[in-house]
């Protein structure tokens, strides 16, 4: 777990603690226990899970925008990535997992009474009619996202969850700007506004990551998001 200290450096920010140290190891055991019989991750070798998972999740820690959040929600978060690491970093907001797949929820559910995460709940369900629940739309601060689908389709997942004023924080790789091209639409139907896309430079990786900052300028017309599955059939 040396390299994830070494790769917190290089971003700039505060290491982790002997605690959160020992809390990415007996994640990463749960993780390829789990991985034997689900499908929650390609990556098999340790220190590439360390660098390719927990340390591009944890790249976006110390932006401002997600220092000052106190609700933050991880769209189609699978294993877990990137929320139970931002968790893990700061132990005192509130973070919610959401995926689609019921056994993902179960794996997470498992993650979170190991690790003894507070402040922390995964949901099962679609994006598109959990943001229809008055509980959890516009009312995020940040949202947070890693590898689920094309920009466009992503946005009309994502932007219902934020306040007015609140960031969608995406993580893509070396077509983005091809995806921000096709994505204007999306965000003056959905009340948002690209502000920032930065190439962060992870450690040992030789992977392209691109972090895209977007943020919430009105609310978000009530029609939106559409049903399950008109999104990815149909992008804005």
């Amino acid at each position: 777990m040396k390299v994830l200290n070494e790769g917190l450096k290089k971003l700039g920010v505060l290491p982790l603690d002997e605690r959160q140290l020992d809390m990415f190891k007996k994640y990463t055991q749960i993780l390829l226990h789990y991985n034997q019989f689900m499908n929650l991750t390609r990556i098999t070798d340790i220190d590439e899970i360390i660098v390719e998972h927990f340390l591009d999740s944890l790249s976006i820690v110390g932006m401002p925008i997600l220092e000052s959040a106190q609700e933050i929600m991880d769209i189609g978060t699978g294993a877990g990535f990137p929320g139970i690491p931002i968790k893990i970093y700061y132990p005192n907001k509130h973070m919610t997992l959401l995926d689609s797949q019921k056994k993902k929820v179960e794996f997470l559910d498992e993650v979170i009474d190991t690790l003894n995460l507070e402040r922390i709940e995964a949901i099962h369900g679609r994006a598109e009619d959990i943001a229809r629940d008055i509980k959890y739309r516009e009312k995020y601060d940040v949202v947070v996202s890693r590898a689920v689908a094309p920009l466009p389709v992503l946005l009309e997942y994502a932007i219902p969850f934020l306040k007015v004023g609140g960031c969608f924080i995406s993580y893509k790789g070396p077509n983005v700007y091809r995806e921000i091209d096709k994505a204007q639409r999306a965000m003056e139907v959905l009340g948002a506004e690209l502000i920032d896309v930065e190439e962060m430079e992870i450690l040992n990786s030789n992977k392209t990551h691109m972090i895209l900052k977007i943020d919430k300028t009105t609310k978000t017309d009530s029609r939106y998001p559409r049903r399950s599955g008109k999104p990815k059939k149909s992008p804005l």
